[in-house]
């Protein structure tokens, strides 16, 4: 039995240990809470620095006041 034979023979049962752990663990919930952040964070990353665009009311008294200039009218 070599070294290599040892450290295999060793392997196994810590291996097994762990799909143990994974089979019992709430793996599929974990993902689905960090799917979820994840969602989130790049919402609050895209407002923060995404452009507003200007309010539809205020594009409207601008062109309003344009016009008004425009004719002379006060």
């Amino acid at each position: 039995m070599g070294l290599a034979d040892s450290a295999l023979s060793r392997l196994g049962p810590v291996l097994d240990r762990v799909r143990g752990l994974l089979r019992r663990s709430d793996a599929t919930s974990l993902a689905g809470a960090a799917g979820a952040d994840l969602k989130a964070r790049g919402r609050l990353a895209l407002d923060r620095y995404a452009t507003v665009p200007p309010a539809h009311l205020e594009i409207l008294a601008q062109r309003v006041l344009a016009r008004r200039a425009a004719s002379g009218d006060d």
